[in-house]
């Protein structure tokens, strides 16, 4: 049975918010990011899709078109400006369809699965047992999957490491259903990892097909891939220590469906008019680099090149890394990336300073804006993965992707309960219609006041203090001095004690 949409409105402004206080350099940057000036960057991402086909996927021209007016605006305003090109694997969609029983079911292919051949495999159902880690290990498949097709529930591990297991039991293709409301967008990271044909499926659906082991499937997942070139575009102030960097990113492909104005043109406007605001030359302590990333629909590729990469010398001069993916979703949510686990949901904890980053964001527009955020997980889907990986503390926001708002939420935010956060995640409709201003104006303040604190100081992340480096050697070269002359005077009171 369909759940009706429960319709809550505008979320009440706060009364009287306090005030939050911190650097001079955060508090101008919020008052100089302005919300007209992010649109307009996204009028002219819509306009560049438009005009290329609809899309702005990485290696069309569209993408190429919206890397090019990002990096002349960056080059303009006199920062060093750096194309890095990197190979990876173009894959557009030729057929989606899933048979149950002679039925149609709805299925979206996973990035990387390997292909059926023309017309699908055909084959029985077989259900995996659900537990919190349902189709993860050899043991879930003890009921017999040989020559099936299985059926795993979403959670508990990868969807890279579910078709894996299940082809090493023997399946012969893997259906993974959602584990709340709402379709399964999956990636199995790289074409390395997939083992078997993999498609997602709503929590509906899956519920329903588990009444229906042994019935015959037939799955049909085609795509053409190959081999092509992208980049991505970094920037760096030309001022400030470069051996304690901040660094913020936002992915800038859409997916091949359409114009991603959302997701995540709304990431990468909001970073490049704050860094036009900053300035190349900004009176800052730390140098301030900016990356957006091409490949992060075909599975986080260029932001994962672009860490690894670095060596690690390089990735030590990273102080910190924060990642804005999709903050307009249009049923808006206000969540920050849960740094310390306090949730105690999915994936535990990022590398030490993530909780710092989460509670700056949080602070912000809960005590500067008079939102109430809610923590979400480090799923590894967006581009902080690689930077956690390498040790990088990350934290970043969020508005929510094909998740289903709750009442709860509803009552605290405004917009629609029972209905997903951006209903046109990953579609055509992901254009200037599909975006929530105030969500995306406030949501790019918090961008601006956090690379504010941060580029003034990281002393709360890894004991850095403000000031260039050569104020922080001479600051180290007196604290030594004056432990040296502690050290000389308790030695000559022992002399004299002694004598």
């Amino acid at each position: 049975m369909a759940t009706a949409a429960l319709t809550v409105g505008m979320a009440p402004a706060a009364a009287a918010a306090p005030k939050i206080d911190g650097p001079a350099l955060a508090k101008q940057l919020v008052n100089k990011v302005d919300g007209s000036a992010v649109n307009r960057h996204l009028i002219a991402l819509q306009r560049i899709s438009d005009a290329n086909g609809g899309r702005r996927a990485a290696s069309t021209e569209g993408h190429k078109k919206s890397a090019e007016y990002i990096a002349t605006k960056l080059e303009q305003a006199g920062f060093t400006v750096t194309r890095q090109e990197f190979p990876f694997t173009y894959e557009e969609t030729l057929a989606e369809k899933l048979t149950v029983a002679d039925a149609d079911v709805p299925v979206i292919m996973m990035s990387y699965s390997p292909l059926t051949p023309t017309g699908g495999i055909t084959a029985p159902l077989a259900v995996v047992p659900v537990d919190d880690t349902s189709g993860c290990e050899a043991a879930d498949y003890a009921g017999g999957v040989t020559g099936k097709i299985a059926l795993i529930q979403r959670g508990g591990c990868s969807f890279a490491q579910k078709q894996a297991t299940a082809a090493e039991a023997g399946a012969v293709g893997a259906i993974v259903y959602n584990n709340v409301p709402g379709p399964v967008n999956g990636t199995l990271g790289d074409p390395a990892a997939g083992k078997i044909p993999t498609g997602g499926i709503t929590q509906a659906d899956g519920q329903a097909l588990t009444g229906k082991a042994g019935s015959s499937v037939t799955l049909d997942l085609r795509a053409l891939q190959e081999v092509r070139t992208t980049y991505n575009v970094l920037a760096e102030t030309k001022t400030g220590r470069k051996d304690n960097v901040v660094m913020l990113g936002a992915h800038l492909d859409s997916v091949i469906e359409g114009p991603g104005i959302n997701d995540n043109g709304t990431g990468s406007a909001a970073l490049l008019e704050t860094a036009l605001q900053l300035g190349s030359k900004a009176k800052v302590n730390n140098a301030v680099r900016f990356g957006w990333w091409s490949a992060e629909e075909f599975g986080l590729v260029g932001s994962t090149h672009y860490v690894n990469s670095l060596s690690f010398e390089q990735q030590l001069d990273i102080a910190l890394y924060y990642n804005f993916d999709m903050i307009g979703s249009p049923n808006t949510g206000y969540f920050a990336y849960d740094g310390d686990n306090s949730d105690g949901v999915g994936e535990g904890e990022g590398p030490y300073g993530s909780g710092q980053l989460e509670k700056t964001l949080v602070d912000y527009l809960q005590l500067g804006k008079g939102v109430p955020v809610e923590g979400t997980d480090f799923t590894g889907r967006s581009d902080y993965q690689g930077f956690i990986l390498a040790g990088i503390p990350a934290g970043g926001l969020f508005t929510g992707a094909e998740g289903v708002k709750t009442a709860a939420q509803a009552a605290k935010w405004g917009g629609s309960a029972n209905v997903p956060y951006d209903k046109c995640y990953h579609q055509k409709c992901d254009n200037l219609g599909n975006v929530d201003r105030v969500a995306l104006d406030r949501n790019s303040d918090a961008v601006a006041w956090a690379l504010g604190v941060y580029a003034t100081s990281t002393e709360n992340i890894n004991g850095v203090p403000g000031g260039s480096a050569a104020k922080a050697k001479a600051l180290r070269a007196a604290e030594r001095s004056k432990q040296r002359s502690l050290t000389a005077s308790v030695h000559a009171d022992d002399h004299h004690v002694a004598a």
